[in-house]
């Protein structure tokens, strides 16, 4: 199912880079928190998590066994859903936030992931659920949040675009004054928006995501951070080496050595 995606961790890791999309996590057991520049949240057994925006985190499951299901957001279908409905559009940009599950919630989330169990019926029945589920969440206190997403000409769809527009470019130079241009707002702007939605300035979440970046290839192993330091955009190894070990606690090498013999723990 294309929307779906399953987590399962029966033993505690140490923080795990994560790039977040546009979606809704339904954790079962255990709990996780998520860290997004100088903001955090714990989601923890029976909540749901909404995330509206590509960015990069860190991840602590802080209680294992953890079991969560996440669904990626269609905008288009949420679209199509509340052509039907009416209801309120949250006046502050909100792009993270945490509520309990309800029984029906809980239901058709449960429905939804059995229809693994008999594939023939995933073409018919997985949209319907979906829409279902992203009906039921509506009824909830992020439902305000959820339909954020819709718009097109607010802050936060701004936000978006532009958090967007940094990931798929993050290895080039950037501006401040060039992001703020694709955002179509004054720096400050920016600035005060862009650090509601993530947690951070642009420039910040853009050096989060060249690092998250080097961090896999250097688990990946076969390559040397210097090698590494200019795939990602770093002009200087010296500034690239100060700024992962600022981040990961340990030189590049060494962290990669560390963190690959941790994850040869697991099976």
């Amino acid at each position: 199912m294309p929307h779906l995606t399953l987590v399962s961790f029966d033993d505690l890791l140490t923080r795990t880079d994560l790039i977040h999309e546009p979606m809704v996590c339904f954790v079962s057991d255990g709990a996780k928190r998520t860290i997004a520049g100088d903001r955090s949240w714990t989601t923890g057994r029976g909540q749901v998590f909404l995330n509206s925006i590509h960015m990069p985190v860190t991840g602590v499951f802080e209680r294992t066994p953890y079991r969560s299901a996440t669904l990626r957001l269609d905008g288009q279908s949420l679209t199509d859903l509340l052509l039907e409905l009416d209801g309120p559009v949250s006046a502050e940009p909100i792009s993270q936030l945490t509520t309990p599950m309800t029984p029906e919630l809980t239901d058709a989330v449960t429905r939804w992931i059995r229809l693994l169990d008999t594939p023939a019926d995933i073409p018919a029945l997985a949209p319907r659920i979906e829409g279902e589920i992203l009906y039921r969440l509506l009824g909830t206190p992020i439902g305000p949040a959820l339909r954020q997403l819709t718009l097109t000409d607010s802050p936060l769809a701004r936000v978006r675009t532009t958090a967007a527009w940094i990931c798929a470019h993050y290895t080039e130079r950037l501006t401040i004054d060039q992001i703020a241009a694709v955002a179509h707002m004054s720096v400050a702007t920016l600035h005060r928006r862009f650090k509601e939605a993530t947690g951070m300035s642009p420039l910040r979440f853009q050096k989060h995501l060249r690092l998250q970046e080097a961090r896999r290839r250097l688990v990946a192993g076969n390559t040397t951070a210097a090698l590494v330091a200019d795939a990602v955009g770093y002009v200087s190894a010296t500034q690239f080496n100060r700024e992962y070990r600022r981040e990961y606690g340990l030189p590049p090498a060494q962290d990669a050595a560390r963190l690959r013999g941790e994850l040869a723990g697991f099976p």
